[in-house]
Parts: structure tokens; C-alpha cells; sequence
């Protein structure tokens, strides 16, 4: 007695490919729970940035979590020393301690990568 199963790759890759299937399901669901650790493990406001969407390519469904803050980029990969001045006023105020204080020029020690959605995407696995 022979047992034979044929495998139809176009109705394979439909499947697959097809939109609200099994497939989509799995993956927008995979998807949002990288997006919550992100949001979770995000500093300050970028939790309230991160997204998703299912996007269909030549190579099938993908699931994309991004974050669309403009300081994202600082944050992931952190920052160097440097100085801020002022753009337009002659002194920069900030509050320490309650009390206001101007100055010319801040010497800003740079900040440590917080690489936030690569440990979403390690931990949402």
C-alpha cells in the first residue's frame, strides 16, 4: 500500500499569502506583542510612537512595529558629549533644584544607547 501527497506550491503560497487567513492572523498577533514589549520598555513618551502594520511584499506578509518619534534615532543609538546653545535667545533657562538659571552654553555629558525595539523584538519571540 503507497501513500502519496502532492504539494500544489501555488495554492501553498495563497494560503500563506492570503489576507485575514490563519497566516495574517498568527502574524499580526506575533506583531502586537513585540509592539507592547516596545511600548512597555520605551523611555519617557516614545511608548505612545510605536505602531504596526501588515504590509504585503513580493516575499508575502511582514509585520512592521515602528516608532515615529523625532528623537527615536538618539535613543537607540545614544549620543556623543556635546554642547546646546541657545538658537534664539542669548542664554538657554533651565529650572535645578527650583531655582531658574541661564546660561550660554551646556556641556551635555551624551546619552547611552536604549536599543528598546531590537530587545521587543528579541523578547516578543
Amino acid at each position: 500500500m503507497a501513500v502519496e501527497v502532492r504539494i500544489d506550491a501555488g495554492r501553498l503560497q495563497r494560503l500563506v499569502r492570503a489576507r485575514g487567513g490563519r497566516a495574517e492572523r498568527a502574524l499580526r498577533r506575533r506583531t502586537e506583542r513585540v509592539a507592547s514589549i516596545a511600548r512597555r520598555e520605551a523611555p519617557g513618551r516614545l511608548g505612545a510612537y510605536v505602531d504596526t502594520r501588515i504590509e504585503e511584499g513580493p516575499r508575502g506578509l511582514t509585520g512592521v512595529v515602528r516608532c515615529d518619534h523625532p528623537a527615536v534615532r538618539y535613543v537607540l543609538d545614544g549620543t556623543r558629549p556635546h554642547i546646546i546653545r541657545p538658537r534664539r535667545r542669548r542664554a538657554l533657562r533651565f529650572t535645578v533644584g527650583g531655582r531658574s538659571v541661564f546660561a550660554a552654553y551646556v556641556r551635555h555629558p551624551g546619552t547611552r544607547a536604549n536599543n528598546f525595539l531590537a530587545r521587543a523584538l528579541r523578547w516578543g519571540r
